[in-house]
């Protein structure tokens, strides 16, 4: 018999109650209003967005990544064990209660990802920091973007004003990347409208659904040319 869900700590945001939830040692949950944000027993498509997303790094000396959201860390935990030591990542988060739960209950599921040295956490809309790297360009920008937010891409999509998946997003995001580097995204499915604006922004995309069976989310990753 399955064990109750247990509430650690419910906060009120403007998308309706954030809640951390907990059953067992390593089951845990986070909920905004009734729709589940993150399972800790379902996470494949997290880790390995933040995987792929960094896979041509790990070479990389002084390597900049832009992550959002921090989520359980999974994402985090991804980029960086692909990443070497002396990378920087750069978290935007918007709420800083989901930092207190990575640092705390969460802590255990990543290693404590969000502690690790290579991490500056930012309590910010990840929009704000894509266009700041985009206006000062040369060092500035970032090798990769990763982004992991409850919404993905998907056919209801603004094409052209949505903020983080429409073409206008899509441009800033281009100009906030280094030459040759990756915008990896997670989304629930395949979103053909949204690879196409990629395309045509100059990306080369291609698409994975990791794992085996059941509910398997998409992961779009796509590459500028190096110059």
């Amino acid at each position: 018999m399955a064990l109750p869900w247990k509430v650690i700590e419910s906060v009120a945001t403007p998308d309706g109650v954030l809640e951390l939830r907990q059953r067992g040692e390593r089951d845990f949950l986070i909920v905004i209003g009734t729709q589940v944000l993150m399972n800790s027993l379902a996470n494949r498509s997290e880790v390995v967005l933040g995987q792929v997303g960094c896979a041509r790094l790990q070479g990389c000396a002084g390597a900049r990544v832009l992550v959002a959201g921090l989520g359980m860390g999974c994402t985090l935990r991804g980029v960086l064990d692909t990443l070497p030591a002396d990378a920087l990542v750069t978290v935007a988060e918007l709420n800083p209660v989901v930092a207190d739960w990575c640092r705390g209950p969460l802590a255990p599921l990543t290693g404590s990802a969000v502690t690790d040295p290579r991490v500056q956490l930012e309590i910010a809309d990840v929009t704000e920091l894509i266009r700041r790297a985009a206006k000062a360009g040369g060092a500035a920008r970032f090798d990769a973007i990763v982004l992991d937010l409850y919404r993905g891409p998907h056919a209801r999509t603004d094409s052209v004003r949505d903020p983080f998946y429409g073409s206008r997003a899509i441009e800033a995001q281009r100009a906030a990347l280094a030459p040759g580097g990756t915008l990896a995204v997670w989304g629930e499915n395949y979103d053909e409208g949204y690879v196409q604006r990629l395309r045509s922004a100059g990306f080369a995309v291609t698409t994975d659904r990791p794992g085996r069976g059941g509910l398997r989310h998409t992961v779009f990753l796509a590459r500028l040319q190096p110059r």
